[in-house]
């Protein structure tokens, strides 16, 4: 059985929920439907006539891309040009293209988390914080039978964690009493007599962005015919979300050791480097793609060190001048997400049984070489 096109989707968005997104990114469909059965995705970095090519030979149906196809507003479609015949390929071949940008970038477990777990950063923390998400406590009456199946529904939707702990719940034991009605068909009883039953007052706490996918969740592992529950707002503020991450090297190191591990770890052949190399680095922020407006942020969070890509020349010197140092990767380190993309894909697909395949784009896309 292969999975549909908005169930593929649907992971996506778990994982990089499109509310992330930055006011104005083109994330989202950009070519063709969902509508469909996908039997093979591809993700890729950026969507170029060389990369639709490879997904013509490899007979995808869906391409998931971090940089958008359509970017700039089109004046024309000309099939006489590059940028005409990518999209002619892509309709004749019936390639759909959906991209996950800003909103990959935000995420937790997205973009900016693969950078900092692939140079070994820990205690890591938000770089900018963009938003925080609300806090909700559910609390929903379960009968005594389906107290462990229905928590652990909530727990797999997302109830129920609390910084690192996961399943933090408070269950208390009680009498429920209902009466059903005509034309009810209730779980427990019968319709015209009062019921008393022995039931779980379940008590969870649920992130506002998992909200509808906990109720979902909750419904489904119920009995109840009509589930009593109710979603309290709570004071207190949740996951932070924004851009890049700053954390600890596992042991400090020189500027020229840590620019030697990024080149091993991201498979560079050289980078741009601001600093004395044999300043010591601990603490290090990174942002994925173009960096340059979030300088001051990592000098402002402390950082010794700052990855990213795209540094203008003024900007590398504003920040020497405060003492941080960049290393800069270029745009194109973010082509992590090709194979972690395709992994978190290929789990969540093959956990609910669908054959749909997932692929990483092994075509390299960088402009840019060293001679």
């Amino acid at each position: 059985m292969f999975a549909h096109g908005q169930t593929v989707i649907q992971y996506v968005e778990r994982l990089a929920p499109k509310s992330l997104a930055m006011e104005g990114d083109k994330i989202g469909l950009h070519v063709g439907t969902l509508q469909k059965q996908v039997k093979k995705v591809m993700i890729a970095l950026d969507v170029l006539e060389s990369v639709v090519d490879e997904a013509i030979a490899e007979g995808v149906d869906l391409i998931v891309a971090h940089h958008a196809v359509i970017y700039r507003p089109l004046k024309n479609i000309r099939t006489d040009l590059a940028a005409g015949r990518v999209f002619e390929k892509l309709i004749k071949h019936d390639i759909a293209v959906y991209t996950a940008h800003t909103n990959l970038d935000v995420a937790v477990g997205g973009m900016n988390d693969w950078l900092a777990e692939a140079i070994g950063l820990t205690k890591v923390d938000v770089l900018d914080v963009l938003q925080r998400d609300a806090w909700k406590k559910l609390v929903v009456f379960v009968p005594v039978s389906h107290r462990d199946a229905v928590f652990q529904a909530l727990c797999e939707a997302g109830a129920g964690s609390v910084g690192n702990y996961s399943h933090c719940s408070f269950q208390t034991e009680g009498t429920g009493t209902f009466l059903p009605g005509d034309g009810t068909n209730p779980f427990i009883g019968a319709a015209g007599k009062l019921e008393k039953v022995e039931e779980v007052r379940l008590e969870m706490v649920v992130p506002a962005s998992r909200q509808s996918a906990v109720v979902k969740a909750m419904l489904q592992a119920h009995p109840y015919e009509e589930v009593a529950y109710d979603l309290i707002p709570l004071e207190q503020s949740g996951q932070a979300f924004g851009i890049g991450r700053i954390g600890h090297l596992p042991e400090p190191m020189t500027l020229r050791e840590l620019s030697e591990l990024v080149k091993e770890r991201f498979s560079l052949k050289g980078l741009r480097v601001v600093g004395d190399l044999e300043a010591q680095v601990k603490k290090v922020a990174v942002v994925g793609g173009d960096g340059s407006s979030f300088v001051s942020k990592a000098i402002f969070k402390g950082a010794d060190a700052y990855l990213t890509g795209d540094i203008g020349y003024h900007t590398a010197h504003d920040a020497q001048a405060e003492g941080l140092s960049i290393i800069d990767a270029g745009h194109n380190i973010e082509k992590i997400m090709k194979q972690k993309m395709a992994e978190y894909l290929i789990e969540q697909l093959k956990a609910i049984g669908y054959q749909t395949d997932v692929i990483a784009s092994a075509v390299h896309t960088d402009p840019f070489q060293f001679v």
